[in-house]
């Protein structure tokens, strides 16, 4: 039905243009599960190759692994710290970049259970709408909860 694409995703976005899609997409207004941010990540996607959305998918995976730390998650249950992480990327580069250089930043999303659990299925969405197919994404990065192994090692 649709453009036949390996389901290994190898190629990550350019982050800054990853970066980019994510700001056009943001709402103007308040969107604190970022659902809105999602729908239109969904929309943008599937306007694109397939290609895009494993990209996509692969470059979020990759940042959601990076903020996979023990100075950030140590007291969240893994669902929680997920969805919190998926937060810092939904909020931006900006936010994204002073909350890795500065765990004490994260406070704010896991006190306030800032949850953006729907960025999560973006690339799954898109991917269903291109292909009319489930996705078995595999991605170099794992983002669950605790997968980085360096981040949360003790020292």
């Amino acid at each position: 039905m649709g453009e036949t694409v390996a389901t290994d995703a190898t190629v990550e976005m350019d982050e800054a243009r990853f970066w980019r899609l994510i700001e056009r997409c943001r709402p103007p207004w308040s969107d604190p599960d970022a659902e809105d941010l999602a729908a239109a990540l969904v929309e943008r996607l599937a306007a694109r190759p397939a290609a895009v959305t494993a990209a996509f998918a692969e470059t979020l995976s990759r940042l959601l692994w990076e903020l996979d730390r023990r100075e950030l998650g140590e007291d969240a249950s893994s669902d929680a710290f997920l969805y919190t992480r998926a937060a810092v990327v939904a909020a931006g580069e900006h936010t994204f970049r002073a909350v890795r250089a500065d765990p004490a930043r994260f406070a704010p999303f896991a006190t306030g259970a800032v949850w953006a659990e729907s960025l999560l299925y973006v690339p799954d969405r898109a991917w269903r709408r291109l292909t009319g197919e489930g996705w078995e994404r595999r991605t170099r990065y794992s983002y669950e909860s605790c997968s980085n192994r360096a981040g949360w090692q003790r020292g």
